[in-house]
């Protein structure tokens, strides 16, 4: 197998970005919408959740602190894979991290993009954001191979379970074994999912982890962080609707999963943390929030599988329960940006 895969000499890392500073808050934000038509007032509103914080997105600090454990975890296995790390929407901006690739003489590298799911905006962006970038830097540009979504990846099924345990065991024992399980990822438009494999790769994620850990607890898979015009459907319910349903219904603590996230970062700290969380307790509802799988030992350790097996020097492409393991080469018309809403006139 090794003699017919690609050589790599680098390994990009692919994020989102954040601001790193109370200036670069409404620049990143006006970057984020381009081109979306929201109005100030909401970047202002969003804003206001960055300057609570000092203007630091915590995406940043989490993306340096998994590059250490990514890096440690390489060496560690003796693979020689140089790191880089790239954003989509602030520094250090993709284009910008591709041109120095092309300075230090990487030829063909490998992309984790910080994503577990399939959909427009957690994958194929992703891929025209690469491709921008090396359309940017030219010629000389490295290839840059995407590796696969891994939602149903052994590792990160264990690495999320593991997580999960650990929270449900912070419930109180008398509500444990039957407290209702919240799992919640990115809301995104209702024409973006039907277009991916978005939900149900979420679902399974889910089903996987509660197999995992023999748990019969009621579940849902819940959204949040949506954003956009009102009259585009987005998918719901919305977490903090659903916690008042489950408050209505009589239930006295939750545990909130965010499986769609792969770090704390601002979405996670603000819309469950904060508001998700003042809503539950409004209501008298004891809210678990699960962490995220960080870098979780598992979860680094799936990286470099991701990398071997793309690179030939592992056999089996892992994936659990009955999906298999995703496509490395995304079809021409693999999860098509979402229809935007008409405009007037």
């Amino acid at each position: 197998m090794s003699g017919s895969s690609p050589t790599y000499d680098a390994l990009l890392l692919v994020s989102f970005g954040g601001p790193e500073g109370p200036d670069d808050v409404m620049p990143f934000l006006e970057r984020v919408t381009a081109g979306r038509g929201v109005p100030r007032e909401r970047l202002e509103e969003v804003a206001e959740h960055y300057h609570a914080r000092g203007g630091v997105s915590p995406i940043n600090g989490q993306n340096r602190e998994l590059l250490a454990a990514l890096r440690t975890e390489l060496a560690d296995a003796g693979l020689d894979l140089p790191l880089y790390w790239g954003n989509r929407n602030w520094d250090p901006l993709l284009g910008d991290v591709v041109a120095r690739m092309a300075d230090d003489g990487i030829g063909h590298a490998l992309a984790f993009v910080t994503s577990a799911y399939s959909s427009f905006s957690g994958c194929r962006q992703y891929r025209e954001d690469i491709e921008a970038a090396r359309a940017q830097v030219g010629p000389r540009a490295p290839r840059i191979d995407k590796l696969r979504v891994f939602y149903n990846h052994p590792e990160f099924v264990a690495a999320t379970a593991r997580r999960l345990a650990a929270t449900l065991d912070e419930v109180d024992e008398s509500l444990r074994a039957d407290v209702p399980i919240a799992f919640c990822a990115h809301s995104v438009p209702v024409s973006m999912a039907a277009g991916s494999d978005y939900e149900a790769q979420l679902r399974e994620t889910a089903r996987l982890v509660l197999a995992g850990l023999g748990a019969t607890n009621p579940w849902e898979l819940v959204w949040q962080s949506r954003s956009g015009p009102p009259q585009v459907p987005w998918l719901e319910p919305d977490i903090c609707d659903h916690i008042t349903d489950l408050a209505s219904e009589g239930a006295r603590a939750v545990v909130v999963a965010p499986i769609g996230f792969l770090s704390d970062h601002m979405e996670v700290v603000h819309d469950l943390d904060t508001e998700a969380a003042e809503v539950a307790a409004s209501l008298g509802v004891a809210m678990h929030r699960m962490p995220t799988v960080g870098t979780e030992p598992g979860f680094v350790r799936m990286i470099r599988m991701l990398a071997e097996e793309r690179m030939g020097r592992t056999p089996e492409r892992l994936a659990i329960g009955g999906r298999g393991p995703n496509h490395d080469v995304c079809p021409l018309d693999c999860c098509p940006a979402p229809k935007r809403p008409a405009r007037p006139g």
